[in-house]
């Protein structure tokens, strides 16, 4: 790709990102959303973390790969957090019950004789 064009779809994404993140904030800035909008938005970050997480747990090339440890691993690894998160309502706890169970799952095993 000549650099010219690269410039061109830089510029293009680049003024697409600015108009999608800055206009809103001087657009709405000083107004009062309705409340259904503001429960209606609250759910957003959820939502993309939650979809972050299922494309990691339901890794189709995993599954397909045959070793049913590489993908029981993390839905183990999930069940220990979802169970944290229940009792605890601690993110920092959930952040590193997954950490560490994930990698004791993934790596332990590498580990024993």
């Amino acid at each position: 790709m000549p650099v010219s064009d690269f410039l061109i779809v830089f510029g293009v994404c680049a003024l697409t990102m600015l108009a999608c993140r800055v206009l809103p904030v001087f657009l709405l800035k000083g107004k009062q959303l309705p409340e259904t909008m503001v429960r209606a938005l609250n759910f957003i970050p959820p939502a993309a973390f939650a979809a972050l997480v299922a494309n990691d747990l339901f890794d189709p090339a995993k599954i397909a790969s045959g070793d049913v440890w590489s993908w029981l691993a993390p839905l183990i690894a999930a069940a220990a957090v979802v169970a944290v998160g229940v009792k605890t309502k601690s993110l920092a706890w959930c952040i590193l019950v997954g950490v560490c169970s994930l990698a004791v799952l993934t790596y332990g095993p590498a580990l024993l004789p």
